[in-house]
Order: structure tokens, then C-alpha cells, then sequence
């Protein structure tokens, strides 16, 4: 545990101030803490026994003062330590987000969306708290423990075995609590986990709930889930719970025993009565120490935890690396991308793609298609590296994808993904993308392109019309030809559109069509689709069954040589249109 918080200490780098400031001064604000019993002591024996007002006047202003100075040492110790957390959390989600945005697609979907936002949300949350508490309490009260424990023995050391057998007695109810707690707290992590994953897919996909009335079904589902962490949080609970009264019960038996045998010693004169109230002090103090020990342990055993799982992300390595990334100049007689007996499984249940192999030329309309999961967005997914072949060779430009940078290679790529995906800005700033110095002009003809500029025009704010979240104040066609707007602002070498008209009339369809025809020039473009109608006109189409590549050809081509196309295109068009 201790180790996993330790590999985190690079984040409080800029902090030393903070860090040796405010700990210097909750200590010193200890030290005045540790006088005030002797003070009492003092005003008891002598002003009280004296009846001398001016005297007690007197130690009680000293009490008022060394209060006084108390306070703004802690203070000061507040707020060294609230800079110190902040920063600390502030530079940890911004290392951890700029890792995540490293990592591959295969890491992405190992960890999942919830579990990511957790570990950036809460888990960062429990160690900034743990920051927090390392300034403020983690000298101090171990201070006062042992100042308490020192002091008593300067009044008295034989009534200071009761205060070493108590804080013996404290210190082993901290460790059999805690040992049984600690394991609670990596599950209570994880159940959150779970949760989060519920409740993103219940909220975004609640429209769909409530078409297919799945309500209640899903309430149950959560409500279940949610019972289950809070099961395991109320028994982590319970188990934590015990220390503050066991801890407070030995404390209160040891201030009894320290009064019945101090009474004795008052009653002989070996002690005076300041000293058994500075005494019964001293036990107070150890036992509030002692329950902020005990509170500290719950802290850093939690931080503990999250530190476990924030550093299991910053420890997962991306598998699309560019260690030989030198970015090739393009070789012009060379196909703009081939593929070469290319396989790819995602790690369980074999292959998604066998030996595929192909090659395409600059300017030429490529179609996909093939029955769900054929791997047409698998095969897509490997042009712009967003996974790795198994086995064989990808080729852009004549040169294997690995040879360029991510960067480079992406830059070369406009990709328009099965799911309209839109961030909340407006038209303009997603249009902008890819090309932050787009003018109105590209913009406007990329949207007639995209068949979008019909719709957005009307818009009473045109381009600057404001997107929500997700673009969920448009259809689902009209994001569709927005995120391909998107990608045609660039002009892109190569354009790929994964069945990114799904959710477009036939007319639009066929309009976004001739349009790319027309204005994509020398751009190669790839069109995967289950529509027929799509992939018609391409100049080939690569037909794919199972994860192989079973049909090249042109739609005349493969009607006569590939039953699975001629299938495809009987359960979907009549035999004459076919033909």
C-alpha cells in the first residue's frame, strides 16, 4: 500500500514550501497545545489554592495568547495544506488524462468508460484528501501521543504506566480494525465502478428503456447493484465504527485509574490537584490523538487503494507504440493503401479478420460490406492504427503504418465513425476540428458535400447555432452529415465513412453520394455499409464473410462471381435491380 502511494510522490514536486511549512507549524501549534495542562496545573495550585485573582488573570491571558498563536499557526497549516492537495490532484488528473489520450484503443476497452471516469473522479479525490491529511495531521498527532506520554512522566512516572498501557491498548484495537477493514476498501472502489457503469448506460440510454419498457427491470438492476455497494460500505462502516468508543472506553478507564490512585497520591501530598487535572488533560489529549490516528489510518488505507488503481492505469502501456516512427516520404507509384495477408483477433474467441489482403489506388471509391460482424469496422480500424495486426503488414503511402507517427498518419485520414459523435460547442468550433484556420467558404462547402447545409442555413444561427453535449438537440441524420462535414473541412488523402449514412433517407443518401463523386477529386474514399445502394456505384467493393475477404470487384463483377454479394443483394433490392 505504502509503495503504491510512494510512486505518486512526483506529483508534489513544486510543494516543498507547503509541505515543510505547514507541518512545521501544526507541530509547533502541538507544542502550545502540550503547555495548556500545565498552565491549568499552575493556576490550580497556586492561583486557586492562593485565591490570587491577579495571578490567575494572569495565566489565563498567557492561555488566551498561546490559544491565540495556536490558531494561526493552524491556519497557516490549512493553507499550506489546501494548496498543496490542490495542486497535487490538479497535476495527477491532468498526467493521468494526457496518459489515457496515450493509450490504444485495446487499453481502452480493457478498462472500460466508468471504471476511467472513477479513477479520474473519486479515486483522485481520496488521495488529495490523503495529501491533505499528510500537512495537517500526520506529525501532529503521532506529537501528541508522544508529548502527552512525556509530559505525564515529568508529573508523575508511576501514573504514566497507565498512559503507556493505554495507548498500548489503543494502538492494538487501531490494528485489528483496521486489518480487518482494509480489504473492504478496493472493493468499495470497484463496486463503484460498477454502478457508474449502470448509470452511464441507464441515463444515455434511457430512451430506449422506456420504448422497450424496461423500466422497472433496469431500476431493479440498479437498485440491486446499489444495495451491494452499500452493503459492502455500511460493513466497512460497522468495522470502523468500533474504534472511536473502544478507544474511547480505554481512554476513560485509564482517566479513572489515573484519579483513584492520584486521590492517594494528592491525600499523602505526592501530588498536588493542578497535577491529577493536567494528568486527567494529558489522557484527553492522547485519547483525541489516538481517534485521529485511527481516523488517519482509514484515510491513507483508502488512498491507498485509489493510489493501487490510478497507478495500474499510468503502468498500462500502450499497445500501438511509434518506436520506429520516421515518417516516410510517400512513394507516388505506390498503391495508397494495401493490405498483406493481414489477421486480427481482439485477444479472446480466435480471429476477427483472416489474411486479408488487398491494395487501392489514389483517387479510387472503395465499398465494405458484409453481414454483421464481418469485421468491416475492424478492418477500417487497422488503416488508422487504432489497433495493430496480428499478423501481417498494413501499407500507406508504400511504407508500413508503423513507420509513421500517429500524428502523421491520422493527419492523412479523415474518419467519420459509425456513431455520430458531436462535442457540446457550436457548429463552427466542430466543424474546426481538424482545422482550427477554416474558412467560411471550406465550411460551407464541406456541409453542401455532406448535404448538411440545407439544414444548418435555416438554423437562426447558422453556423454559430450551439451544440448540446453529444449534439443531442439535432436528428440523428443530421449529426451523420455534420460529422462528415467534419472530416471533409480537412480533405483528407484518404476519407473513411464507417456506415455513417445509416440513419439518412435513400434520397439524401444518394445525394451524398454524387456529391462525393463530384467534389472528393483526388481524395480516396472508403464507404462501409450494409446498404446495398451505398456501395453499388464504387469503383470495387470488398465483400466480407466471417472475417475473410471473400469478393473484389465492381458490383456487375461480383453479382456474377460472389454468392454472398448476390445474396446480399437479393434480400435487399428485386432480382432485376440486381442485375
Amino acid at each position: 500500500m505504502v509503495k503504491d502511494l510512494f510512486k505518486l510522490r512526483r506529483f508534489l514536486k513544486g510543494y516543498l514550501l507547503q509541505l515543510t511549512i505547514g507541518p512545521l507549524c501544526k507541530l509547533t501549534e502541538a507544542v502550545l497545545e502540550l503547555m495548556i495542562p500545565l498552565i491549568t496545573a499552575d493556576i490550580i495550585d497556586t492561583g486557586v489554592r492562593q485565591q490570587d485573582v491577579g495571578y490567575i488573570l494572569s495565566r489565563g491571558g498567557l492561555m488566551v495568547l498561546m490559544g491565540a498563536l495556536g490558531l494561526g499557526f493552524a491556519l497557516v497549516c490549512q493553507k499550506s495544506a489546501s494548496v498543496a492537495a490542490q495542486g497535487f490532484g490538479t497535476k495527477l488528473r491532468n498526467a493521468l488524462f494526457r496518459h489515457i489520450n496515450t493509450l490504444s484503443h485495446a487499453e481502452l476497452d480493457k478498462i472500460g468508460t466508468p471504471s476511467l471516469i472513477t479513477r479520474m473522479t473519486s479515486d483522485i479525490n481520496q488521495l488529495q484528501w490523503a495529501v491533505a491529511m499528510l500537512i495537517r495531521l500526520v506529525i501532529r498527532a503521532p506529537f501528541l501521543v508522544t508529548g502527552a506520554l512525556v509530559m505525564a512522566m515529568l508529573i508523575e512516572w508511576r501514573l504514566s504506566l497507565l498512559f503507556f498501557a493505554a495507548a498500548a491498548l489503543i494502538a492494538l484495537v487501531l490494528y485489528l480494525v483496521m486489518s480487518r477493514s482494509v480489504p473492504f476498501f478496493r472493493a468499495v472502489q470497484q463496486k463503484l465502478d460498477r454502478v457508474s457503469l449502470l448509470s452511464r448506460e441507464m441515463l444515455s440510454g434511457s430512451r430506449v428503456i422506456r420504448a422497450f419498457g424496461r423500466e422497472e427491470k433496469e431500476e431493479e438492476d440498479f437498485r440491486r447493484q446499489n444495495e451491494d455497494l452499500s452493503r459492502t460500505s455500511i460493513a466497512v462502516g460497522r468495522i470502523s465504527a468500533l474504534l472511536s468508543p473502544m478507544t474511547f472506553v480505554i481512554a476513560q478507564a485509564a482517566i479513572i485509574a489515573v484519579v483513584w490512585f492520584g486521590s492517594g497520591m494528592v491525600d499523602t501530598g505526592t501530588l498536588k490537584t493542578g497535577q491529577i487535572v493536567a494528568l486527567v488533560n494529558y489522557m484527553t489529549q492522547i485519547l483525541l490523538a489516538m481517534i485521529v490516528v485511527s481516523n488517519l489510518v482509514v484515510v491513507f488505507t483508502r488512498a491507498a487503494a485509489s493510489a493501487g488503481r490510478v497507478n495500474e492505469l499510468f503502468e498500462l502501456q500502450p499497445s500501438v507504440r511509434e518506436e520506429n516512427a520516421c515518417d516516410p516520404a510517400p512513394d507516388p507509384s505506390a498503391p495508397i493503401l494495401s493490405m498483406q495477408h493481414v489477421s486480427f483477433g481482439y485477444g479472446h474467441d480466435g480471429l476477427a479478420l483472416h489474411d486479408i489482403s488487398f491494395s487501392v489506388r489514389r483517387g479510387e471509391t472503395i465499398g465494405i460490406i458484409g453481414g454483421t460482424g464481418s469485421g468491416k469496422s475492424t478492418l477500417i480500424n487497422l488503416i488508422p492504427r487504432f489497433y495493430d495486426a496480428t499478423e501481417g503488414e498494413v501499407q500507406v503511402y508504400g511504407s508500413p503504418v508503423d513507420r509513421f507517427s500517429l500524428k502523421f498518419l491520422r493527419s492523412q485520414i479523415g474518419m467519420v465513425p459509425q456513431q455520430a459523435v458531436l462535442f457540446r460547442g457550436t457548429i463552427r468550433e466542430n466543424l474546426r476540428w481538424c482545422k482550427p484556420d477554416a474558412g467560411e467558404e471550406e465550411m460551407q462547402q464541406a456541409l453542401k458535400t455532406a448535404q448538411a447545409w440545407d439544414f444548418v442555413s435555416a438554423l437562426p444561427e447558422g453556423l454559430d447555432t450551439p451544440l448540446s453535449a453529444g449534439g443531442k438537440n439535432l436528428s440523428g441524420g443530421q449529426r451523420q452529415r455534420l460529422t462528415i462535414a467534419r472530416a471533409l473541412v480537412m480533405q483528407p488523402p484518404i476519407l473513411i465513412l464507417d456506415d455513417s449514412a445509416s440513419a439518412l433517407d435513400f434520397a439524401t443518401d444518394a445525394a451524398l453520394r454524387k456529391a462525393l463523386a463530384a467534389e472528393t477529386g483526388e481524395m480516396t474514399v472508403f464507404m462501409v455499409s450494409q446498404r446495398v445502394g451505398t456501395v453499388r456505384y464504387a469503383d470495387r467493393i470488398l465483400v466480407l464473410d466471417g472475417g475473410e475477404l471473400v469478393g473484389v470487384g465492381s458490383h456487375r463483377e461480383l453479382v456474377r462471381s460472389c454468392p454472398v454479394y448476390r445474396e446480399i443483394c437479393l434480400s435487399q433490392l428485386r432480382s432485376e435491380e440486381v442485375e
